[in-house]
């Protein structure tokens, strides 16, 4: 997982979801426009996040350990039992 570049900043933000409110759309392959980075933040719990680069690669986010979506990457995320997150995107 790449780490989020220094000159970017938030410019919008999700709902918090759950393991039941969950958008089907982040449980399947999608990615963010071209410039828009995203930063998947747990409130509680734990959340799979698949990565679907040149090689895939799977990380278990936590409160201490946040997701970083890049631009245009094909990624999704599965619920690790109970969760809650948001997602922030920056450009």
């Amino acid at each position: 997982m790449k780490n989020l570049p220094p000159n970017i900043s938030p410019y919008k933000r999700t709902d918090v979801f759950d393991e039941t409110t969950i958008p089907k759309g982040l449980l399947s392959n999608h990615s963010t426009k071209e410039g828009v980075w995203g930063k998947i933040n747990i409130v509680e719990g734990r959340l799979l996040y698949r990565i679907e680069a040149e090689e895939v690669e799977e990380v278990e986010l936590s409160i201490d350990r946040f997701g970083v979506v890049e631009p245009q990457v094909l990624h999704s995320v599965a619920p690790i039992g109970r969760v809650k997150f948001f997602v922030e995107f920056l450009k």
